[in-house]
Formats: structure tokens, sequence, C-alpha cells
């Protein structure tokens, strides 16, 4: 369900327009428990792994900060990368013991949320409903006249859904003097 080039939208003008990158990679979490997150991710939005490595790729490695997983558990996956849209992706890490929590979204510098495009918002909050998943904020217009939806992963990750309109200022660019 989630793409990212529209009929009112020119691909080549904003997306190539001059930018000195193409498009965000990818963003990056460590997990508590990377089982549920994976269920989430691969069964619930719909994002495929793309690509998983074990702890055992890095036997050979001793600098490698994932040595020491190596060898107490090297069946356990160390990295996995999700592709929510083509050639984007979110990757996860399992948590390392004594890393703290970001507990209270909004109220710390760094990481707030990430914000992934669907071409259907309400077809989008069905199939999550379906799912079982709790929609923290119900599909509305924001003030960028762009459609946002707002869920929780499993661990309290915000993450939000937008969708395009002919007046979104994503499309038209808007600057307040």
């Amino acid at each position: 369900m989630i793409v990212y080039i529209y009929d009112f939208f020119d691909y080549d003008k904003h997306v190539r327009g001059g930018n000195m990158f193409q498009t965000l990679m990818h963003v990056s979490f460590y997990v508590k428990n990377m089982n549920k997150m994976k269920d989430f991710y691969e069964n619930v939005l719909g994002a495929k792994v793309k690509m998983a490595v074990k702890y055992k790729a890095y036997l050979n490695q001793p600098g490698s900060g994932f040595y020491q997983g190596a060898l107490t558990k090297p069946e356990d996956y160390c990295i996995v990368y999700f592709e929510i849209a083509p050639m984007q992706f979110i990757e996860f890490f399992p948590a390392y013991e004594g890393i703290e929590e970001h507990d209270v979204p909004f109220k710390h510098l760094g990481y707030s949320h990430f914000g992934v495009i669907t071409e259907d918002i309400h077809a989008l909050r069905e199939e999550l409903v379906s799912k079982g998943v709790h929609i923290d904020t119900e599909p509305k217009i924001g003030n960028s006249h762009t459609w946002q939806m707002w869920i929780s992963d499993p661990e309290g990750n915000k993450i939000e859904f937008m969708q395009y309109t002919p007046e979104s200022f994503q499309i038209t660019g808007h600057i307040d003097e």
C-alpha cells in the first residue's frame, strides 16, 4: 500500500531537482524484542526483510562490536533491514545491555518519529485496524495540507503515515516569511 509517485507529483522536479541526495536510505533503531518487531513490520505493515545478518558473520572479526555476540549467540540476528518502500529501509539492531530507553516521544532531542507515504490513508487505516493496530491519531489533514495518521510500533516508536494532496506543502513548497 505504500507508494510515492502521484499524478500531480513531478518526480524529476521534486526528487531529482538539484538535491545532493537521491532519497533517504534508512532509519535505524535498537530494539528489545527483534522477533516481535520483525512480526509487526513484516506481517502488519507489509515491509519485506531485505537483509538479515547473524552474529556468526563476525566470528573472524574480533574488533567488531558484534564479535561478542558471535561467540555467545551466533545464530541470533544482529542486523535486519526491512524494505518499507523501494530501496528505503528500516534497520534494526538488538539492544545491548545497559542501553537507555527513549521513553517519552516528543520530549527529547534527536529522534522523534519517521513518516511514510501511502496512496490511500483511509484504506491503510482500515487494514491496520483489522490487524489489531491501535490508531494513535485518526486520519486528518494537517497544517501542511497533507493527510496524516499516527500509530506506535510494539516498542513505542511513533510512525506517521501521510497521503499527499495536490495542495500539500511538501509538493507545492511553502516558506513562511
